[in-house]
């Protein structure tokens, strides 16, 4: 069986692919603004707290890594 055959069985038609992506994107409970808006708070200062983890730990292997060379 070839590769495109598989794919067309595996999938069906492309036209219902489609159609079930879209009705399983109609599922979907999306956020409203408030919750975006949250949701973006969190990850930003989550980013922030890792990056200044790395970076003072980078900053202290350095130094360690100084003074035994």
């Amino acid at each position: 069986m070839t590769f495109l055959a598989r794919m067309k069985q595996g999938f069906g038609s492309t036209f219902a692919f489609f159609a079930d992506s879209w009705a399983e994107l109609k599922k979907v409970r999306w956020p409203n603004r408030k919750e975006l808006t949250s949701y973006t708070i969190v990850v930003l200062v989550t980013i922030v707290a890792v990056t200044i983890y790395f970076w003072v730990l980078d900053i202290g292997i350095s130094q360690l890594v100084e003074l035994i060379v």
